[in-house]
């Protein structure tokens, strides 16, 4: 049985939000039928592929890839349906966008994408325990959540490359391949998953949650280290990620009106009425999630910090960018060593970025806030120590042979 199959009668969505002890707004009440929403097309693509195996599988692929016009023959009907669906962009699409890129994240440097997008993303997901629990059934959990960091990342940097989300490409196919695999999960929890727990496993609210976690949450945590964007490169990242959340098959009352930061904190909000509060399977996935990211980045290439260093780092990150209160939640703990550095991080940061996004008239705008606001961003990069120093002094630690201070 597919997700979108599954009985429910008509007051136990209102039951659900009344389970997670949330008492529903109005708007909430109207959407509370998301909770119980899976995907129709994608759940429909999972029973047929199921039905005729290989045959239309290869109908899937090649639709993607080259289009449902390019077909030598009509795919099965939930096939068709689907790429007829991916393959009709809104009117709002502009193709320009989509040949550019989401040239917004594709600013950050690689450091902190990863550090900062991919895994307040991923924590944000976590914190929804429906989500959670299907993504750490396994005793054995790092080895499972280090492929599944990778995969992500390497899921994010196919969709922000220019022309990354156009008909077969790299971000195109990806993001509808995630999408059919979130029907798979859906339609092989259903047989044991426990309805005590409010809500759809990976439906339309925990999709709208990834979402977030891309946008909103993703710039909270890069602002906390200083790398900040323009009001003109926040409404292009909302509208990029917009059309992602079509390909994803994303209800479109839940992003038609996200255009910014503050539209978005109104869906967070109403998600955070609409959902349970993270648990202990929560707090598990995200541990595990930032233990790899430490110990991927720590052996990285030119790697300048430690896996304790930058699990440090992590968690003072997550803390400003989801805030106190649901990091509580999320077991993430607070690192005052680390959080004395982040005045550095972002001096660093901010210089960095001022001088690749470098203009006369960001310049004098600069120099303007600079007059106004005499603070740290105006030092000279010259008398900042480099990161990895820095933070091998506040932790005490030397390398051998050097002095101490």
């Amino acid at each position: 049985m597919t997700a979108n199959h599954t009985p429910h009668s008509p007051s136990e969505p209102v039951i659900a939000l009344e389970a997670v002890g949330r008492r529903p707004s109005k708007k909430a009440d109207r959407m509370a039928s998301l909770l119980t929403a899976g995907d129709p097309l994608a759940d429909a693509v999972i029973a047929e592929l199921d039905l005729y195996g290989p045959k239309a599988r290869q109908a899937l692929d090649a639709g993607l890839r080259k289009g449902l016009a390019g077909l030598d023959e009509r795919p099965p009907e939930a096939v068709a349906a689907l790429l007829k669906q991916v393959e009709t962009p809104p009117s709002w699409v502009d193709p320009l966008l989509l040949h550019r890129g989401d040239t917004v994240s594709l600013s950050v440097p690689p450091l902190w994408f990863g550090l900062c997008v991919i895994t307040g993303a991923l924590a944000h997901t976590y914190a929804s325990p429906a989500t959670a629990r299907l993504l750490i059934r396994t005793d054995r959990p790092t080895p499972t959540f280090s492929r599944r960091l990778a995969d992500t990342g390497v899921w994010a940097r196919r969709i922000i490359r220019p022309g990354g989300l156009l008909r077969g490409g790299p971000g195109y196919v990806a993001t509808v391949e995630a999408r059919l695999r979130h029907a798979r999960m859906r339609a092989t929890s259903l047989t044991d998953w426990d309805m005590g727990v409010p809500g759809l496993p990976i439906g339309q609210l925990d999709t709208a949650r990834t979402w977030l976690g891309f946008t909103l949450t993703a710039c909270q945590a890069l602002a906390a280290v200083g790398i900040d964007i323009t009001a003109e490169e926040e409404s292009h990242l909302y509208r990029y990620w917009s059309y992602v959340a079509h390909l994803l098959g994303l209800d479109e009352r839940l992003y038609k009106d996200v255009a910014d930061h503050a539209g978005a904190r109104r869906l967070q909000d109403l998600l955070n009425t609409m959902t349970a509060a993270p648990d202990a399977t929560s707090r598990a996935a995200t541990a595990a999630m930032i233990d790899a990211q430490a110990r991927a980045t720590a052996h990285a290439p030119g790697a300048v910090l430690s896996e304790k260093q930058l699990e440090d780092l992590i968690h003072c990150v997550l803390r400003r960018s989801l805030g106190n209160t649901a990091a509580d939640r999320l077991g993430i703990p607070d690192v005052p060593a680390a959080s004395d550095l982040m005045p550095l991080i972002s001096t660093l940061n901010r210089q960095a970025r001022y001088w690749q996004t470098f203009s006369p008239a960001s310049a004098q705008a600069a120099r303007r806030q600079a007059a106004e606001e005499p603070g740290p961003a105006s030092q000279p990069i010259a008398a900042v120590l480099p990161l990895g120093v820095a933070l091998q002094r506040r932790a005490g630690v030397r390398r051998p042979g050097t002095p101490a201070a």
